[in-house]
């Protein structure tokens, strides 16, 4: 498993570390039971504390992408597809609203972004 710290990021650590395991996990370079580093491993490789680390385990837990097992340890959980399907779901969302900010800025409508998506469509072909 890779994980790189930005410093300068304004996201904090704990998010960065949670949402890189998410990537992981739905593209499937993590794999369904594997077992993730322990907390206190993976704190000392990325020389943070401990406590952050378990913060990301605890939030990858709540979101259902990992399960623990007192004493030993985290593990990929099966991957439930009606949560990759509204994970990925709210990705595209979110991409939508970067572009349609950037269309506003430009001063294009709603329907020259539409009319933008059928022309990239037509070249994707």
């Amino acid at each position: 498993m890779h994980i790189l710290i930005k410093n300068s990021s304004n996201q904090p650590i704990y998010e960065q570390i949670k949402e890189q395991i998410k990537k992981q996990i739905l593209d499937s370079s993590l794999k369904e039971g594997e077992k993730l580093p322990s907390i206190r491993s993976l704190a000392k490789e990325l020389r943070i504390s401990v406590i952050t680390t378990k913060k990301a385990y605890d939030v990858l837990e709540q979101e259902g992408l990992i399960h623990s097992v007192q004493g030993k340890g985290s593990f990929v959980a099966a991957k439930n597809m009606d949560l990759v399907n509204e994970l990925n779901r709210k990705k595209c969302e979110d991409h939508l609203l970067t572009a349609m900010e950037y269309g506003k800025r430009l001063g294009l409508s709603n329907q020259d972004l539409l009319e933008l998506m059928d022309l990239l469509e037509e070249n994707d072909d």
